[in-house]
């Protein structure tokens, strides 16, 4: 299992192409349908595959949470998808993907790993809503296979938000202090728990804000607020004054989104503020190659808050 984690630089070439490499795996057959469904999570999510090792069982754990294991002298949990996302499956799990996003680090219990899939994010579309209601609205995107086969990326923030005893704290905004500005958002954020996270953090600032699930959505509502400008005979920074963006979206991620504003001349004077749980330093890099004026990990209202201050302060 090595060698689903080499070519690390080659990965971080792909993220600024609209392009990505995404881990399929399976859960197991499920005992009424006797069918395999295939799920797929971004690479860069991953830290490491292994077979499971002993799971040391805790009181009080939170629901899907199967217990720790201890890697290289660090406790981490371990979340068992299947209990998780409420499913009834033929086979015990064997794998553990470790991950690593949100500046945490978390095992997935899954029955099995396939292959990794080279992908553009064009090809990953929103989910119809017979799909995106499925486990509890956890699926945030799908692609369809050569074979036929549908592969359900799942909301992995979701599935931390709804694991953590933390993460949904309230003393969490505490210090996120309203500004006294008149200013406007656009974010983009496919994840719903990360779009409700953003959307508190606002209201608390007392800012105001439109909201996007992906890079092609919050595009089009560039374009609309680009031509209420025109027609206005105003600059789109008086409607607009920055935009917050996650990488990872379907048909359309952060790094492309950006590019396009600050290559429109309408639209480069705003500044872009790149907002995700891919905090390493490759993506960051990748993110100032296209002109992102900032960048702020998930998920702390504070970080979030003050990395959002100065441009906002500085636009009044």
């Amino acid at each position: 299992m090595d060698t689903l984690m080499q070519s690390v630089d080659e990965r971080t070439r792909l993220a600024g192409a609209n392009r990505l490499e995404i881990l399929l795996f399976s859960l197991g057959k499920d005992e009424q349908t006797n069918r395999e469904e295939v799920f797929g999570i971004n690479v860069f999510k991953i830290r490491e595959v292994m077979h499971v090792p002993e799971v040391t069982q805790a009181p009080d754990m939170p629901p899907g949470v199967k217990g720790m294991v201890c890697l290289r002298g660090d406790m981490i949990p371990v979340i068992d998808l299947v209990h998780f996302c409420n499913l009834n499956m033929t086979e015990e799990p064997t794998v553990l993907i470790v991950t690593e996003f949100n500046r945490r680090t978390q095992g997935f219990l899954v029955s099995s790993v396939e292959q990794i899939l080279r992908m553009e994010w064009n090809e990953i579309k929103v989910p119809p809503p017979m799909l995106a209601n499925r486990l509890g609205g956890l699926v945030t995107a799908v692609t369809e296979l050569k074979d036929g086969r549908i592969v359900m990326v799942l909301d992995v923030e979701k599935v931390l938000a709804q694991t953590s005893e933390n993460i949904d704290d309230p003393t969490q905004f505490e210090g996120v202090e309203h500004l006294d500005t008149k200013a406007t958002i656009l974010f983009a954020d496919d994840s719903s728990v990360a779009r409700k996270q953003i959307s508190k953090t606002l209201d608390t600032l007392g800012i105001e804000y439109m909201s996007a699930k992906n890079g092609e959505e919050a595009w089009e509502r560039l374009e609309e607020q680009a031509e209420h400008a025109k027609s206005l005979g105003v600059p789109l920074k008086e409607i607009i004054q920055l935009v917050l963006t996650d990488i990872e979206m379907p048909g359309m991620d952060g790094y492309v989104l950006t590019r396009k504003i600050k290559d429109d001349p309408r639209m480069k004077d705003i500044p872009v503020v790149m907002h995700s749980s891919l905090s390493a330093d490759a993506n960051i890099t990748i993110g100032k190659s296209v002109g992102v004026n900032a960048y702020v990990a998930k998920f702390d209202p504070r970080e979030l808050a003050k990395t959002l201050e100065p441009f906002l302060k500085k636009d009044q």
